[in-house]
């Protein structure tokens, strides 16, 4: 298991003792959102009694290969993206994890495409075998399009100037390949940077955030695992950047807390399908053990009903 060891999971123990509790029902399904390299999912199984199951998802044929090599009865998985628990039978998982973002083994191999640190094909795809790489739709995307993702999912000021600069290379030198012309295209488009981050860090998290369709897969998990998690049945997720925890945040406020009409005579509480728990940041030891923890943000919430 090579792979495992070359990616460190954020926030293992707090994430697999959240989504556990202290004690496991003996037959309890779990859900393991994104496999990775099984950091979370070997943790999970340590933990879980003879009976019970984990179900993993992942897009990348990699993370799949990876899982294929955990001989435990207990445990499957899935080559597909996590809303596909959707799937599952209602009320049927005690437990979902949603460990979302990159992998360290995918953002350090150039060939994937994901870091502008590593000259490689433009991909980032997580699943390489399905869809469109980003290349090939920069090759034919209109500028307006391509200024609407680089804003709406990066949060970049300078958007329609990279877009501008992107189109115009497609025009005169055909279109950009190489995460390395990305780069340079953007570093000449972006007039001033931010201290400490490389001028097309907004853009590659953009792009690959629209190629793998993360954020509408994050929202259609969400509201699956309202139908899925059985009463008591924990929701725990992991997120990297402001656009991924701010719809986790605000999908479990929305469920978690009654919104009251004051116009209206007063009524009974109307029993909300989600409990808020807490919010979790990497403590001082592990930022210091490993810097990529910085930016995540562990979400907890419970089921507090039995699905419709």
């Amino acid at each position: 298991m090579g792979c495992a060891a070359s990616h460190t999971s954020v926030l293992l123990d707090e994430a697999v003792t959240a989504l556990l509790g202290e004690v496991p029902a003996p037959n309890a399904v779990f859900v393991d959102g994104t496999f990775g390299r099984g950091g979370h999912a070997r943790r999970i199984l340590e933990r879980i009694g003879p009976g019970g199951r984990l179900i993993a998802f992942d897009k990348d044929p990699e993370a799949v290969a990876t899982a294929a090599a955990l001989a435990d009865t207990r445990f499957s998985i899935r080559h597909e993206s996590f809303k596909g628990l959707a799937q599952l039978a209602p009320g049927s998982v005690a437990g979902v994890l949603l460990d979302l973002g990159v992998s360290s083994p995918q953002i350090d191999a150039p060939g994937r495409g994901f870091s502008f640190r590593f000259d490689g094909p433009l991909d980032m795809r997580m699943d390489p075998t399905r869809g469109e790489s980003v290349a090939q739709w920069l090759a034919h995307a209109e500028p307006s399009a391509i200024a609407e993702v680089i804003r709406d999912y990066g949060e970049e000021r300078f958007a329609g100037a990279i877009a501008k600069a992107i189109v115009a290379r497609r025009e005169k030198q055909g279109p950009v390949q190489t995460t390395a012309e990305l780069a340079h295209l953007v570093a000449g488009a972006v007039r001033t940077r931010e201290h400490g981050q490389n001028p097309a860090t907004r853009t590659f998290q953009a792009l690959r955030i629209f190629i793998n369709a993360e954020l509408e897969d994050l929202r259609q998990a969400l509201e699956a695992c309202l139908t899925v998690l059985a009463p008591c049945g924990r929701l725990v997720v992991i997120s990297f950047h402001s656009l991924e925890d701010r719809i986790v945040k605000q999908f479990i406020a929305r469920h978690a807390r009654e919104a009251v009409d004051r116009r209206l005579p007063p009524s009974a509480p109307r029993a909300m399908p989600l409990k808020a728990l807490e919010r979790i940041r990497p403590g001082a030891a592990e930022l210091a053990a490993n810097p990529r923890a910085r930016s995540a943000v562990m979400r907890v919430a419970e089921r507090t009903e039995a699905p419709a």
